[in-house]
C-alpha cells in the first residue's frame, strides 16, 4: 500500500488507462505521417501560347500529310481520261477521294450519282510529286471535297515540290 497522505489506501499499480497511454498505437489506427503533412500543391500547367498551338497544329498536319502520301486514293477521270480537277482562287485542285463511299457521297452531292464515275487509284505522294507539277499551274489536292472530313493539300513548299510551290511571301 502507498501512503498518499490522506490515510486513504490506494493500489500500488497504476490504472489501466495509464497503461493504455503508454502503449504504441496499432499500425492501422495510427495516422501515417504523410496524412499529417499538407498535400503538395503542383504548379498549374501553363496555358499554351499561340506559338505552342501553331507548332502543335503543324505537327498534326505533318502527320496527316504523311498518311496521305502513303495512302492510295481515288481520282476521278473525265471522258478524255484527264484527272478531274476544279479551279478555285487561282489554284487548280485535283479532286481525290479516300474510298468509293466518299466518291459516291460527292457524286450524290453534285446531283450526278446516276452516271458511272471512272477513276484511277494513285498514291497521294504520286499526286503531289508527279501529277501536280505536270499541270503547269499552281495546283494542290482536295481530299474528300465537300465532306466534313475533307482536307486541302495546297501548292506550298513542304507539300508539293519546291519548283512548283507558290511563294507565300513570308506568310507562315
Amino acid at each position: 500500500m502507498v501512503d498518499n497522505g490522506d490515510d486513504i489506501s490506494r493500489p500500488d499499480r497504476p490504472s489501466r488507462l495509464a497503461e493504455l497511454a503508454d502503449w504504441p498505437a496499432p499500425a492501422e489506427a495510427a495516422a501515417p505521417q504523410a496524412a499529417l503533412e499538407p498535400p503538395e500543391v503542383s504548379a498549374p500547367e501553363p496555358s499554351p501560347t499561340p506559338e505552342d498551338e501553331l507548332a502543335a497544329a503543324r505537327r498534326q498536319f505533318a502527320v496527316l500529310l504523311g498518311e496521305f502520301r502513303r495512302a492510295a486514293v481515288l481520282v476521278p477521270i473525265d471522258e478524255y481520261g484527264s484527272l478531274w480537277s476544279a479551279d478555285q482562287g487561282g489554284v487548280r485542285w485535283i479532286c481525290a477521294f479516300s474510298d468509293e463511299e466518299a466518291l459516291a457521297r460527292f457524286a450524290r452531292a453534285q446531283g450526278d450519282a446516276e452516271r458511272e464515275w471512272m477513276y484511277h487509284t494513285l498514291l497521294g505522294a504520286r499526286l503531289l510529286d508527279v501529277m501536280v507539277p505536270k499541270l503547269g499551274v499552281p495546283a494542290g489536292v482536295a481530299l474528300d471535297a465537300g465532306s466534313e472530313d475533307g482536307m486541302l493539300f495546297p501548292p506550298v513548299a513542304g507539300i508539293v515540290p519546291d519548283a512548283v510551290a507558290v511563294d507565300l511571301g513570308g506568310v507562315g
